[in-house]
Formats: structure tokens, C-alpha cells, sequence
């Protein structure tokens, strides 16, 4: 299973994709992202789970986009 996920931080998201959400989410708040470390506190917005890792990926990428940042914007938040 591999999860995209949202992290709402101090100035902002982030847009992520794991295979291990729980792990991946202590090393966030824990500081051991350099990309969220100088960004905490974090609060985890919202995931969703998908079992083709590609399409995983694709997804992520999506909510990284333009019209993906929409998206978030006006079903998810």
C-alpha cells in the first residue's frame, strides 16, 4: 500500500508519497526531513491509500500541479 499524504505546516503544505505512513510521519515531525524540518509544527491534513505504486506517484504528482492545488483546495480543505 503507498500513501499520499498532506502535512499542514507552520507556512504552509506538503504533498508526500510513502509506503509507511506512521514512519514517515515521526521522521517529519521529529525534524529528519530536510524538505518540513525548519517548517513545524506539522499536522497531518489527510492521506489516501493506493495500492499501484505508480499510480501513487502520478497522484502525488498531480496534487503537486497547478489544477492538483485546486483540487486540495476545494474538496479537501
Amino acid at each position: 500500500m503507498y500513501f499520499i499524504y498532506s502535512l499542514k505546516c507552520k507556512d504552509g503544505y506538503y504533498i508526500g508519497c510513502c509506503e509507511d505512513l506512521k514512519e514517515r510521519f515521526e521522521r517529519h515531525k521529529n525534524g529528519h526531513v530536510p524538505a518540513t524540518a525548519d517548517r513545524l509544527p506539522i499536522i497531518l491534513e489527510f492521506y489516501f491509500a493506493i495500492t499501484n505504486k505508480y499510480k501513487a506517484f502520478e497522484f502525488e504528482n498531480y496534487l503537486k500541479s497547478g489544477s492538483g492545488r485546486v483540487f486540495v483546495k476545494k474538496h479537501l480543505s
